[in-house]
């Protein structure tokens, strides 16, 4: 707690935003919860040294930037291969009519875990604001302040969000009928309820990207643009890293000039 302070957590945001953006312009979806975990990394580092990190914590988040997207693979290709199975005699106009409105209830499943999961991760870093600042203690519990305005932020960046990863979410993986984003919406809600169960913070766009390219693969292989995946995966490679280096100048910057 000591090494968390104002330059801190600003170089933190900074990283993050900045590693955002750069994937938002490229339409490629990148994790920010590990961006801003690469931005808190960065900017401690640069604070106090490696000493000044938790070796079990980060190891933990490397550890689940796979198992999250495996996760969502085998969730969703099981969803689909159920559901083709149960479906099997209907016509695929049926099928669509049908799954079209099923995903009301899968998409509002799927967003119930991505704000159970991530305005968690958010509320956290502000919550670590205010204890340095001393408005807060680690006892005290969490203002009410903090839940609504994150839980309305993270309402409205969905709302607002970009377009681009939308598109390549929804098209350049593998193309999505009803069904098929029914699917991957469950096995990718599925994978988060489980997750922030246990009390585990999970990439919700690794997972989902994990439950689409599971739809895909369980129609037929060739059916996933392979290519695409992979700039996606160089991408959540790249993401701690760079977050990381932008955010070290970022606390650099904050502490000469503020």
């Amino acid at each position: 707690p000591s090494v968390v302070d104002h330059y801190v957590v600003f170089g933190a945001l900074v990283g993050a935003v900045f590693w955002n953006l750069v994937t938002w312009y490229y339409g490629i979806p990148s994790s920010s919860s590990h961006a801003l975990i690469g931005g808190m990394v960065g900017a401690a580092v640069a604070k106090a040294g490696t000493g000044s990190l938790i070796a079990s914590g980060l190891l933990k988040t490397i550890l689940f930037i796979v198992l999250s997207p495996l996760l969502g693979f085998l969730f969703g290709s099981l969803m689909m291969i159920l559901v083709s199975w149960l479906f099997v005699r209907s016509t695929p106009r049926r099928v669509d009519k049908w799954f079209r409105r099923m995903q009301l209830v899968s998409a509002s499943m799927y967003s119930l875990g991505h704000g159970g999961n991530d305005a968690q991760k958010t509320m956290g870093i502000i919550w670590m604001l205010l204890i340095f600042a001393g408005y807060s203690t680690a006892s005290d519990p969490m203002p009410w302040w903090v839940v609504v305005s994150c839980y309305a932020a993270i309402s409205l960046g969905t709302l607002f969000g970009g377009w681009r990863i939308v598109k390549t979410m929804g098209q350049k993986i593998t193309k999505l009928r009803p069904v098929g984003g029914f699917c991957a919406e469950t096995g990718g809600a599925i994978t988060l309820f489980l997750a922030t169960g246990l009390g585990i913070p999970v990439s919700t766009t690794h997972t989902i990207t994990g439950a689409i390219v599971g739809v895909g693969a369980s129609k037929k292989m060739s059916a996933v643009r392979w290519g695409v995946a992979g700039n996606i995966v160089w991408a959540w490679v790249l993401t701690i890293p760079a977050s990381a280096f932008m955010a070290a100048i970022a606390w650099w910057i904050g502490t000469k000039i503020f």
